[in-house]
């Protein structure tokens, strides 16, 4: 095996590793072709022999993908597991609300409890059998669910007020799940749950009932950046994957409630007028998307300079309408708006192009 594998420990850089190789073969074949670099025949066996070596090591340690067909497969292989877990989701719920008032209370609860901790052990045992992890990650995402529908049902059963501890109980469950099976989807879904709770625990000490939590979302600014400071300060040693969902959840957070706060849809903490609310946030806005996108840039944080700057030109355009869009003509407005996007076109082009000299250092 090739000592450069040994260096790889996800299955993401390994993946890297091996469209770097594809398009290395690709490269090396058109440069033979327009006559710049010719390898002699002993050459071309002893490169493809090593390539070949590499990638072999590589899908049987990881199970990557190693050609374009592969990667097309399991992309549709990943889009049936999140789609069969859904719709299982929705089987073991509609099952049970059929049944469910046929059987006795001390029925009831044990099903509760034995349908997740069953989903769990059945998680694990595809887990054990296959490394692609498709089946774990469905099984994962059935046991989430279950779970959610236990400590609902038995608060019901039990008249239990409703409290933001569930979404508490319902993100560690799901965060155990991630981190066990190393599965990105339980993850998001744990991060989801963690800042409700997170903000819900916020608004209830401002006097705000939690239900009504987006009723006045700043508290899941909060919860967001938090989550953004997990990113960038834990370690996540054997999960090279999981800071990127902890950045895009975080941002998702803090922008949505911005746009929210910006849109007028929420009312805010801030003792100022509706409208003065609304063009702080919409300043605001770009204001943090701008330097989300420098550190993204500076950082190589791809994602983090997508989201970025979709929210950004969002934010922007809000402006434009709260500046132009009463009093002037609305054919100028929109070629106003036309000729500024085709400026931002060129910003951004200049942003992919400093992104790809990053990524080349």
């Amino acid at each position: 095996m090739p000592s450069a594998s040994n260096e790889i420990t996800s299955k993401r850089e390994a993946q890297q590793r091996a469209d770097t190789i594809r398009a290395l073969r690709e490269e090396l074949a058109r440069l033979e072709r327009q006559g710049i670099l010719v390898l002699s025949e002993e050459q071309r066996r002893s490169v493809d022999r090593h390539l070949d070596q590499t990638l072999t090591s590589l899908a049987n340690r990881f199970d990557i993908d190693t050609t374009e067909s592969e990667k097309q497969v399991s992309w549709g292989m990943r889009i049936a597991s999140t789609i069969g877990g859904l719709a299982l989701c929705a089987a073991v719920f509609l099952f049970f609300y059929r049944f469910w008032g046929l059987l006795g209370t001390p029925v009831q609860v044990a099903i509760l409890i034995l349908t997740p901790i069953c989903l769990v052990l059945a998680a694990e045992f595809a887990a054990r059998r296959e490394r692609t992890l498709y089946f774990a990650s469905l099984i994962s995402l059935v046991a989430f669910a279950a779970f959610i529908m236990n400590l609902s049902v038995l608060g019901s059963i039990f008249n239990l007020a409703p409290s933001p501890g569930a979404f508490l109980a319902w993100g560690v469950f799901a965060l155990a799940l991630a981190y066990h099976f190393r599965l990105r989807l339980p993850l998001a879904a744990a991060l989801v749950c963690l800042m409700i709770w997170l903000a819900a625990v916020v608004a209830t000490w401002s006097g705000t009932y939690w239900v009504v939590l987006m009723d006045a979302p700043e508290p899941l600014i909060l919860a967001g950046l938090v989550t953004l400071a997990v990113a960038f300060t834990a370690r996540h040693g054997s999960y090279p994957e999981f800071p990127a969902v902890y950045r895009l959840l975080g941002l998702l957070a803090v922008f949505l409630s911005i746009l929210a706060l910006a849109l007028k849809i929420s009312r805010s903490y801030l003792l100022i007028s509706e409208k003065d609310t609304a063009v702080f946030y919409q300043v605001s806005g770009m204001l943090v998307a701008a330097a989300a996108i420098w550190f993204g840039i500076t950082r190589r944080f791809t994602g983090v300079v997508n989201v970025a700057a979709t929210f950004f030109v969002i934010f922007l355009y809000c402006r434009f309408v709260a500046w132009w869009w009463d009093w002037m003509p609305k054919y100028l407005f929109f070629l106003i708006i036309g000729l500024i996007s085709l400026g931002l076109l060129a910003v951004f082009k200049k942003i992919r192009l400093r992104l790809q000299e990053v990524r080349a250092i």
